[in-house]
């Protein structure tokens, strides 16, 4: 499956990082040459972000997706970003090159029908409360329109445990790589909600299976607009890449 030049996969283990949100024409590009030099080959960042509380950051909308195309331009990455709602894919479809299905939206059977008609790959997050099968029947959804390129994350299930923010279901990788012959990635950032988790357990996803990571990554996570909690440093973003690449190798991949 491929996004742009970049296949997710094969032997590579594919690092997608970036903000959560889209805060600025220089933040995004501080992140994106930072976590570029670092190893990644997809630039994440949320453009419409749902959240919570309606009082919260939702986002820039449309001008946080004019700032991903500069980047784009820039560094020449391919973009990862979500769509919320059916009236937003024309906007998204115009900048981004890989859409996310946030785990909100897993079940919105309307939303997936109507990616299921473009072309354009998908990465599909596993719902807060989502089973395996009730996961891969979402994927379907979005496969019976024709559009086959679909990426699964898994993202962090909801459990009765409260010192995460989700519940990383890492069996879910071997046991979607077995059910499935979709790319599987893992998001530990959303599936820990504490950044000092998140190395450690890319560290166990890619141990398992993993197609890829996606990653937050903030300069200033103190001051994020969004999940600052769960981002990473640039410098320790850099520091997990060189860490995980002897787990690749002992698992026949590379990073």
């Amino acid at each position: 499956m491929r996004v742009g030049d970049v296949a997710i996969g094969g032997r590579k283990v594919v690092m997608m990082a970036g903000p959560c949100s889209v805060e600025s024409p220089d933040q995004l590009l501080a992140t994106a040459r930072a976590v570029q030099e670092a190893g990644a080959v997809i630039l994440r960042g949320g453009a419409f972000k749902p959240r919570t509380s309606p009082y919260s950051f939702r986002g820039l909308k449309e001008d946080g997706l004019r700032m991903l195309a500069d980047v784009k331009r820039e560094t020449g990455m391919p973009i990862v970003t979500e769509a919320m709602d059916t009236r937003h894919l024309d906007a998204v479809c115009a900048h981004a090159d890989m859409i996310q299905i946030g785990s909100r939206n897993m079940q919105n059977y309307t939303l997936l029908e109507e990616v299921g008609r473009l072309r354009k790959p998908i990465l599909l997050k596993r719902g807060l409360s989502a089973t395996v099968e009730e996961f891969l029947f979402a994927a379907e959804y979005v496969a019976s329109g024709g559009n086959d390129k679909i990426v699964l994350c898994e993202r962090g299930i909801r459990t009765f445990e409260t010192s995460t923010r989700n519940t990383l279901d890492l069996s879910a990788v071997p046991v979607l790589k077995k059910l499935s012959h979709l790319p599987v990635i893992v998001d530990p950032s959303h599936g820990t909600g504490i950044w000092w988790l998140v190395p450690l357990l890319a560290r166990a996803a890619v141990a398992v299976g993993a197609d890829g990571l996606l990653v937050e990554v903030h300069a200033e996570p103190g001051k994020a607009l969004s999940d600052g909690d769960q981002s990473l440093r640039p410098d320790k973003f850099a520091a997990m890449m060189a860490d995980l690449r002897p787990v690749a190798l002992a698992t026949g991949r590379e990073i």
